[in-house]
């Protein structure tokens, strides 16, 4: 769940929440921060503290009509264990979000950086990638911190689990990613996040992007 940023918004706006998380750190800040909030809100939040590969836990089958699975696909060392294990956990016609980083996209940055040994590495061929196993996520991460992954091999991820891909997104197409990126002046910011948003949904420009936003629908 991280700092809960999304998780908070969400229950403002009137849905109710199961934050998981395993790391008390941020739990800790999530906790602080709805302390904060009006009595409707906290009630509507529940926090969980546990692994995302231990759904089976916590949850029963069918228990959320939503969940949302953002950039921890690229931390995960089996991520396709995990998404069965999320996937679970989806009522009929339920929604899993997903965000990973693009594994066909990973030259851009550096490339419109300058970076001519990073892009170069990441264009290479890498056979000791760790690709997973056939018909799977397709995990990648040569040359990275963090692993990356493809739209078709989710795709067939997300099929096989019984939660097929019903619509995906670019996220990031024109800005950087990253820990130290700053927004810019409001007015800017305004027109930026609108060419994002256009060009995340247009091709060729969102295959290109930084991130991938996929959501798999749970047949009903």
């Amino acid at each position: 769940m991280g700092r809960g940023t999304q998780a908070l918004r969400l229950a403002r706006a009137g849905h109710e929440i199961t934050g998981l998380e395993s790391d008390p750190a941020p739990l800790r800040r999530v906790q602080e921060a709805l302390a904060t909030e009006p009595a409707g809100i906290r009630e509507r939040f529940r926090l969980i503290q546990g692994e995302c590969r231990e759904t089976g836990v916590h949850f029963l089958p069918g228990s959320f009509d939503v969940v949302l699975c953002h950039s921890v696909l690229m931390s995960s060392e089996q991520p396709d264990d995990l998404l069965a294990g999320l996937a679970r956990m989806l009522a009929p016609g339920g929604l899993l979000s997903l965000t990973v980083r693009n594994a066909e996209a990973l030259a851009m940055g550096p490339g419109l950086a300058g970076d001519w040994p990073t892009a170069l590495a990441a264009l290479e061929p890498d056979p000791a990638a760790d690709r997973g196993p056939a018909g799977t996520g397709g995990a990648v991460h040569a040359h990275h911190a963090h692993r990356a992954h493809r739209l078709d091999a989710l795709t067939g991820t997300l099929a096989g689990i019984a939660a097929p891909l019903h619509a995906w997104y670019g996220v990031q197409v024109f800005t950087p990613w990253g820990p130290d990126s700053e927004l810019p002046a409001a007015a800017e910011l305004e027109q930026l996040l609108a060419t994002e948003d256009r060009a995340g949904r247009t091709d060729p420009y969102r295959g290109i992007a930084a991130l991938l936003h996929l959501c798999g629908a749970r047949d009903s």
